[in-house]
């Protein structure tokens, strides 16, 4: 298998976290980030990473059918038939990651790559960055799009102090009083609540914080990042009450607040 990802960054990388306890032969672990929809890779993905991506044969991935259709839009170097594609299952043990990390170990560079945006952002990855550190295997995050980041630089609330929540619960009650505790952690601490929903409760977010949140706390809504349908709007919890949540019904969301 080609070992060619691993060239231009051994140097470069010299002293970055892990180097001083990797593995003798051990080649780099890449963080790969994923598109968020239907776009074309150069749109959101810069050189570098396209030029590494394409390249490594070895992929740790999240789904094997979202993985191979994003491999598909980049023009890899190798037929996807011919990539070794390991899925990380739900419950993997730490060994069980361990193992899927030998690659690695024997001097293969490999690629971890989530269903959508970055891995380890928000994302069961997190898992296997942990274990190659403990592995020796030295990790190298390449850049491309994440959605809470991204969310979180265009929505024009606090940027310095911020903590995402992932989901909220589902039933409406208890997804009432997780929102007024969010406010209140906002408010005590100055700090913007990020949080995302399934797509087809986003209009039932929508209502639920509006009719919830007091009217001048301020909330974003990202939607559709990267893409051409892309949305963003921050207003006054007061001004969502008016806001037609079928527009933002099915489509993947980013939620952010700031009392």
């Amino acid at each position: 298998m080609s070992r060619a990802p691993h060239a231009p960054d051994t140097a470069s990388h010299a002293g970055t976290t892990g180097a001083a306890r990797a593995a003798p032969h051990a080649a780099p672990l890449y963080i790969v980030p994923s598109l968020l929809g239907a776009v074309p890779p150069e749109d959101v993905l810069p050189a570098r990473t396209l030029a590494i991506a394409r390249k490594l044969t070895h992929w740790i991935v999240e789904t094997p059918k979202a993985a191979r259709a994003f491999f598909g839009t980049l023009g890899m170097a190798r037929p996807i038939a011919g990539l070794s594609i390991a899925p990380l299952a739900g419950h993997a043990s730490d060994s069980e990651i361990d193992a899927l990390l030998a690659p690695a170990r024997d001097g293969h560079a490999m690629g971890l790559v989530s269903d959508a945006g970055a891995p380890g952002v928000a994302d069961p990855g997190a898992r296997v960055v942990a274990v190659a550190h403990r592995s020796g295997v030295r990790v190298v995050p390449l850049v491309g799009p994440s959605a809470v980041l991204l969310a979180l630089m265009a929505a024009g609330l606090e940027g310095q102090r911020f903590a995402f929540h992932g989901y909220l619960p589902a039933a409406a009650g208890e997804r009432a009083t997780a929102l007024r505790a969010l406010e209140a952690e906002s408010r005590r601490l100055r700090r913007t609540e990020i949080f995302i929903e399934t797509p087809y409760r986003n209009a039932a977010m929508l209502a639920t914080l509006a009719a919830t949140l007091a009217p001048h706390t301020r909330v974003c809504v990202a939607c559709d990042l990267t893409l051409p349908s892309e949305s963003i709007v921050t207003q006054s919890a007061q001004a969502w009450r008016d806001a037609d949540g079928s527009a933002w019904q099915k489509r993947p969301a980013i939620f952010l607040l700031q009392a």
